[in-house]
């Protein structure tokens, strides 16, 4: 993407389309001289071969050049995308019973756990992290801080829980980037409203089904903060998926949603409770990845993990980066009016 520091210049690109008229009916005016000489077919022919190139190519070379260095004048510059070195990312961790489940060895919460901390040391030291863990209810575990000792620490002692909110979850991880975001259309079961619920720990509301959003978010996005959301996708209460989804969207955070888990499920095995069949379900997250304009990531294996959190170290926290491109832009100007002039003395010198 290229933007231009003085775009008020490029008023000046309007002498060229001048220059192309006059230059076209200068060639027009020639062409009438030839109609005086008898042997008008042997002109042209001469005109519309060989020389074609010799009478035109010059001309053109040199308003290239031309139209650069009147670009050059604007002050264009060259925005791009990059990591940034600082920012705040929110790690959003399922740990309901289903996270048990041994279809990721060695568990799904094992392996998601031991993925997080590599991911969270190969962060730039700048780049704050917070740990939030929902199952049933949603537990900011750490606030996001600088310190890797206390993410690291916060990673280690998740424990399990049962049921899963993943909307609650998604809420909480909001809420931990916005403390003071006003969330005024939702209700826990106490009645009290998102707005005034802490955001270390609440139960919100049934779950229901996912509805896909129609709704379209035009809300620019916030480079510099991101939520991974880690899941096996399976929500059985809580706060609706998409609309906590929408309202991470209004705030511009993106989310990356990792599920975890194979297609077939697998069994959760928790002391002191029976043993249960943990399903996979990637529909909720895929919509929640797509309201809030981040990506879906599915892991197979704890490999597969690693490599989601690998690629999610260069895009989870971003900045625009803008390098002005004024003098690369007014060298290919002077080469190219350069380039013209010698074409023009080669091609049509002449000794009088």
């Amino acid at each position: 993407m290229v933007t231009f520091l003085w775009p008020d210049a490029l008023w000046l690109l309007i002498a060229l389309p001048a220059l192309v008229g006059a230059y076209l009916a200068l060639c027009l005016r020639r062409h009438t001289e030839f109609l005086r000489y008898a042997a008008l077919r042997l002109v042209r022919e001469a005109l519309l071969t060989s020389h074609w190139a010799r009478r035109h190519l010059p001309p053109l070379v040199f308003l290239l050049g031309l139209a650069a260095l009147l670009l050059a004048i604007a002050r264009p510059a060259a925005v791009a995308t990059v990591q940034s070195q600082q920012g705040t990312v929110i790690l959003a961790m399922d740990v309901s019973l289903s996270m048990a489940a041994a279809d990721v060895a060695p568990t799904r919460l094992a392996a998601a756990q031991a993925a997080a901390m590599n991911f969270v040391n190969a962060q730039p030291r700048n780049v704050r992290i917070g740990v939030v863990a929902f199952g049933g209810h949603a537990h900011v575990v750490q606030s996001p801080t600088l310190s890797r000792r206390h993410i690291l620490a916060a990673l280690e002692r998740l424990e399990l829980q049962y049921y899963t909110a993943i909307g609650t979850g998604l809420i909480a991880a909001v809420l931990a980037l916005h403390p003071a975001a006003g969330m005024d259309n939702g209700h826990d079961i106490f009645n009290q409203g998102w707005e005034s619920s802490k955001p270390e720990a609440y139960w919100l509301g049934p779950y229901h089904p996912i509805e896909k959003s129609r709704r379209r978010i035009t809300t620019p996005s916030d480079l510099s903060a991101a939520i991974i959301l880690v899941s096996d996708g399976y929500g059985t209460i809580g706060v609706p998926p998409v609309k906590a989804a929408e309202a991470a969207a209004e705030r511009g955070i993106r989310v990356y949603t990792v599920g975890v888990g194979t297609p077939y499920g697998g069994t959760a095995k928790v002391e002191g409770w029976p043993h249960i069949h943990a399903e996979f379900k990637e529909e909720t997250l895929k919509e929640i990845a797509r309201v809030t304009r981040g990506k879906y990531f599915h892991a197979r294996n704890a490999g597969k993990l690693d490599k989601i959190y690998g690629e999610l170290t260069g895009r989870a926290v971003l900045e625009k980066r803008e390098t002005e491109i004024t003098p690369l832009l007014s060298t290919i100007g002077m080469m190219l009016l350069l380039a013209a002039a010698t074409l023009s003395l080669l091609w049509w010198h002449r000794s009088y």
